[in-house]
């Protein structure tokens, strides 16, 4: 009775009267033994001091308020004190010092109130008193439950903990579906109450199984669904695959998996079948590192099945609830380690002309160097590329890809995701066999309008799920940097030869790539043309075009233009419209040293030839063949260049730079390159080179000694002269009669008016223009009549000082006229006892002044057998005196002299005239003293 008057007590709000009728019930019951009323007396004793203690309740976040404010560390403390009563002030009834007005009342009313420690206590010893009764487990069950809100309250979670383990284990009786769902439910509460995460995600998800027990006849799907769901925070799992990305795996992986399976079972029996492909998909991109190679197979084999009525996408799934799950994109497969956006091929890079270069460049500093716009730069340089782009070409982006998975990937419609530009991304299929390591995979892309463009990433299609992979999420990717320029378009051109390809490629020092190298045999100073066919393969008119050349370093030297052409032609077919070919020619001229090496002239000397005893009159005559034993067959390696047995090479680059279109009005142009390779094989040497005098003081006779070096009969020839047919390995001696040459009348060359040339890079400058000039006059060729090719001969490079003397006019050029005609080469013709004028000129192309001069003429016969005959005193006559007279003659001006003689018998004389020795003559060489021999030829007088 005493325990029915306090629970009345209790319901009337009378808090010290129940507190006094329960303990006087406790007393009463104990000592009756009856343990199941002492375990309720007990409980409502407890229940009165919780309601005094906590006057906001237990249940939930507002009993938590209690433990807040100047109370805890009161309450902590009493907590070490066992049965220590404590005095507990409501809240209301605090001043702003937190001091009661009035505690003696309170204190009075706590005299009977149990302390928070005894509280517990007691509730341990009524639960201990239904345990001994079978059919009181509801009743056991309700007090631990409120044990442990209470024990909550005053955070102690470890004996909450003990309360709910000892719930767990109560044995209720023919408890309904529903009871045993919410039972569950109630028990994943509490621990989630005292912080037991995931302890209470264990009883959520069993609540969640039950929902779904075989014993059901209509299983609730969407609640087992909603309640795994719940479960997720307690296995430290979120639906957001970004999580993931940060840092190390969190929580159980083998559990983590186990639920998302549930997830994606409970989904499909729901008849979602996109969000059993959605929670799938975060298994594989999220789990991948923890399942095994089979748990790969299976899962995979899974997703196929799922994806094959219901494709996945990267489109947000709103459910019922207001949940949301964010889409998942396969990063991981395959898994992207480097990202490099790829520069256009070097013909198609486009270039900014200089002129319009120098405007672009930033004069924001004062300074050459400044750390601030370093820091700038280099920030700029993390996402900005030095590149560019053309608008509507071909564009790469390299990544290297690796297939985590223990079977082939096949990864379809793989292409880019960009920003900024228009962009028309073409998509790749590929196939990465297992485990394959970094693998590079090339994806392309058409930019169709001009601007900035950004790679953010790029989208697969992999089991059927599609995939928008951005690079910002991508965890240790390596990227030298996203953003690249577009410029406007510009066309494209495409070159193609008359000549093959050559296996050598150039490789220039200046680092410029090559897009084609062809290959030539040529012989020393033979000419061949190039043609060359411009295709416009682009879709913008060319417009504009430049060829320059470029010869390699090379030790041999060049004589003559290598490479020459006439553009003119070519751009008169231009703007060159899309698909249409121009054509280009060049011509290849090899034109190097055609001296021989020392061995072969001296192979040439011991067979005894001389050149001072040649005879004039028959100058093909003498054929000279090398010893056979001194030439070898095969010449060793390492053989010097003169050895007419080697190779020679050539290599040089034509640059095309065109342009055209928008870009051409943007000021960029492309460059092409075009490597030429040529292998020049020698053809005819000359061993050795001289002079003789001619009849004529103007003319003199050049002697060749040439030489073929061919397997093949060649034959030479010069012009005004007959050819000279050399066999294979043969050497034949050939005269050419020239005109000397007036080498001061040569224009002076560029070098010779800079400022800075040295004396011998002049002197060597006025070598090279006399040998061109008589190279020109020579004009000698070869021709190798079996294989129809012919050449030039030159002797550029071979004229020594002595013979370029020999060849030269002198700077005073003598005439001599017999009757006012010339008389230099031919006889002259008179009478018998006529008068014969004879007239001395002199003209001075020197730059000083000479004379005067005195010369006497000396008459004489030659008897062809070596006497001359002076005394001809009875046979020749002087008209006045046999000595004339010339006086100073001015630079460039001219001086003559008159005189007269008699012939008075028939005959031929020669007139020799000879200077008189004086101080003005010596200062002057010998050689400017030529005059030519006068031959008169006297006939019988006419009747």
């Amino acid at each position: 009775m005493r325990k029915h008057v306090g629970d009345l007590c209790l319901q009337a709000g009378m808090l010290q009267d129940s507190l006094v009728h329960y303990h006087m019930s406790v007393e009463l019951l104990r000592s009756v033994n009856d343990f199941l009323w002492l375990g309720a007396a007990l409980e409502g004793l407890c229940s009165a001091s919780v309601i005094y203690h906590y006057p906001a309740g237990t249940g939930g976040k507002t009993g938590a308020r209690r433990c807040q404010g100047s109370s805890l560390p009161a309450e902590a403390a009493n907590r070490h004190r066992p049965g220590a009563q404590e005095v507990l002030i409501d809240p209301g009834a605090l001043t702003t010092n937190g001091i009661n007005p009035d505690t003696s009342a309170e204190i009075g009313r706590a005299k009977n109130c149990l302390s928070p420690e005894d509280i517990i206590d007691k509730y341990k010893e009524a639960i201990s008193y239904y345990s001994k009764y079978k059919n009181a487990g509801v009743i056991e069950l309700e007090a631990c439950v409120k044990a442990v809100r209470v024990l909550a309250i005053q955070k102690r979670s470890m004996e909450a903990s003990e309360f709910l383990q000892n719930a767990v284990y109560i044995n209720l009786r023919q408890l309904s579906e529903e009871e045993k769902i919410q039972r569950y439910s109630i028990l994943s509460e509490l621990y989630e109450l005292i912080g037991f995460h995931r302890k209470s995600a264990f009883f959520k998800r069993v609540a969640a199984m039950q929902c779904v027990a075989p014993s059901i006849s209509e299983p609730g799907w969407r609640a087992c669904y909603k309640l795994l769901l719940e479960t997720l925070p307690g296995y430290s799992l979120s639906l957001d695959p970004k999580d993931f990305n940060k840092g190390t795996h969190r929580g159980w992986a083998a559990v983590q998996m186990r639920l998302l399976h549930e997830l994606v079972y409970a989904s499909r029996r729901m008849g979602n079948p996109a969000l059993s492909v959605r929670h799938l998909s975060f298994l594989l991109q999220t789990m991948l590192d923890f399942l095994s190679d089979q748990e790969k197979k299976d899962v995979t084999q899974s997703l196929e099945n799922y994806t094959s009525k219901c494709p996945g996408t990267m489109e947000l799934i709103t459910l019922p609830d207001g949940l949301v799950l964010p889409p998942v994109p396969f990063t991981k497969l395959p898994i992207v380690r480097r990202v490099k956006l790829l520069n256009l091929p070097a013909s198609l890079r486009p270039q900014k002309m200089k002129s319009l270069l120098n405007q672009n460049v930033s004069t924001k500093s004062p300074f050459i160097y400044s750390p601030i716009i370093a820091h700038n730069r280099g920030e700029e340089r993390n996402k900005k590329i030095d590149f560019q782009w053309v608008q509507g070409d071909v564009c790469e982006v390299q990544l290297m890809v690796y297939n985590p998975m223990p079977f082939e990937l096949r990864v379809e419609n793989m292409g880019l995701l960009t920003s900024g530009v228009e962009f028309e991304s073409l998509p790749a299929a590929l196939s990465l066999p297992a485990e394959s390591g970094l693998y590079p995979v090339t994806l392309v892309g058409v930019p169709q309008t001009t601007g900035t463009i950004t790679v953010n990433g790029y989208h697969t299609t992999v089991f059927g799920v599609f995939s928008d992979c951005l690079l910002d999420n991508l965890p240790g990717i390596k990227t030298s940097g996203s953003t690249v320029e577009v410029i406007p378009a510009l066309p494209r051109l495409q070159i193609s030869t008359s000549l093959p390809r050559s296996a050598h490629s150039l490789q220039p020092s200046s680092g410029d790539e090559i897009s084609t190298n062809v290959s030539v045999q040529l012989y020393n100073g033979e000419t061949q043309q190039l043609v060359i066919k411009l295709e416009n393969i682009g879709m913008e008119p060319l417009e504009k075009l430049e060829v320059t050349s470029k010869i390699l370093t090379t030790k041999e030297k060049l004589y003559g233009d290598f490479l020459s052409w006439k553009l003119e032609e070519t751009v008169a077919q231009f703007p060159l419209q899309p698909g249409k070919v121009a054509t280009f020619i060049v011509n290849i001229k090899v034109k190097l040293d055609f001296s021989c090496q020392e061995n072969l002239l001296q192979d040439l000397s011991d067979d005894g030839i001389s050149v001072s005893g040649f005879p004039l009159c028959s100058p093909f005559r003498q054929v000279v063949r090398p010893r056979a034993e001194s030439k070898p067959v095969n010449p060793p390696e390492g053989s010097k260049p003169g050895d007419p047995s080697h190779v020679k090479t050539l290599e040089a680059i034509l640059n095309f730079k065109y342009s055209g279109g928008p870009g051409h009005v943007e000021g960029y142009y492309r460059n092409l390159s075009l490597g030429l390779h040529v292998e020049v094989e020698p053809s005819v040497f000359f061993t050795r080179v001289s002079t003789l005098p001619a009849t004529s003081t103007r003319q003199c006779h050049l002697l060749l000694d040439v030489f073929n070096s061919t397997e093949h009969e060649l034959t030479v020839s010069a012009r005004s002269n007959e050819e000279l047919v050399l066999h294979a390995g043969e050497c034949q001696r050939m005269a050419i009669q020239v005109d000397k040459f007036n080498f001061e009348s040569f224009p002076a060359s560029p070098g010779e008016k800079g400022q800075f040339a040295s004396s011998e890079q002049l002197e060597e400058e006025r070598q090279e223009a006399r040998g061109l000039e008589i190279n020109s006059k020579l004009d000698v060729r070869w021709r190798i009549p079996s294989l129809k090719r012919t050449g030039e001969a030159s002797v550029e490079g071979l004229l020594n000082q002595l013979v370029l003397e020999h060849l030269q006019l002198a700077p005073l050029q003598w005439d001599v006229l017999v009757d006012g005609q010339p008389c230099d080469c031919e006889a002259a013709a008179c009478r018998v006892g006529d008068p014969v004028r004879l007239e001395v000129r002199l003209t001075n192309r020197s730059p000083r002044s000479v004379g005067p001069f005195a010369l006497t003429v000396v008459p004489f016969q030659d008897h062809q057998n070596g006497v001359h005959n002076y005394d001809l005193h009875n046979a020749v006559s002087f008209v006045g005196s046999s000595t004339f007279y010339l006086d100073a003659v001015q630079p460039l001006g001219q001086s003559a002299c008159l005189g007269a003689l008699l012939f008075l018998y028939t005959g031929d004389f020669f007139l020799h005239i000879r200077f008189h020795e004086d101080s003005r003559s010596k200062e002057l060489p010998p050689s400017w003293f030529c005059l030519p021999s006068v031959h008169v030829r006297a006939l019988e007088a006419q009747a």
